[in-house]
């Protein structure tokens, strides 16, 4: 019975300890390591600031791209422009051999597709479906296998869950 008493009393010693160690260690505070170097020309003392985010998508700026007179719609001929210097720089000679109509029949077909309205242009719903949708590019063979992370021992990974 005395070491039943004996190991209860030596326990409450052990958890008391305890406590107040965690309690000293809660309360001290943890000093903060010090500031990075400032960029050299920055005015000291001011925080540094995030550059802007640009706020149009994908699709807004492909959009703005292809629109160049700049007016919110696509023509036809805004929308072969890309054609017509893939044409210029296949007909080398300048003989016009390649007829644009064969070379750009894809795209017409395309642009005509896409126009749901048949306005003769484009709005941004309509642009939007004419995207290229990009196969995904295989895995390169000749990559060495990525490294494995050490795995964490059983007592950490038993802290983590608790």
């Amino acid at each position: 019975m005395w070491r039943y008493l004996g190991g209860a009393a030596s326990m409450l010693v052990l958890m008391g300890i305890g406590f107040f160690l965690v309690r000293e260690m809660a309360a001290s505070e943890v000093p903060l390591p010090p500031a990075p170097a400032e960029a050299a020309g920055s005015v000291s003392g001011a925080p540094l600031k995030a550059p802007a985010a640009d706020e149009a998508t994908k699709e807004e700026k492909r959009f703005n791209r292809t629109d160049k007179d700049k007016n919110g719609a696509i023509a036809k001929a805004e929308f072969l422009f890309t054609r017509q210097r893939a044409f210029a720089r296949l007909d080398t000679n300048g003989d016009g051999t390649i007829s644009f109509d064969e070379y750009a029949a894809k795209t017409s077909e395309k642009f005509a597709k896409a126009d749901g309205d048949k306005s003769g242009v484009l709005n941004r719903r309509e642009f939007a479906t004419t995207r290229v949708i990009r196969k995904a590019k295989p895995a390169r063979a000749d990559c060495p296998p990525p490294e494995k992370s050490p795995q964490p021992s059983n007592s950490e990974s038993e802290d983590a869950e608790a």
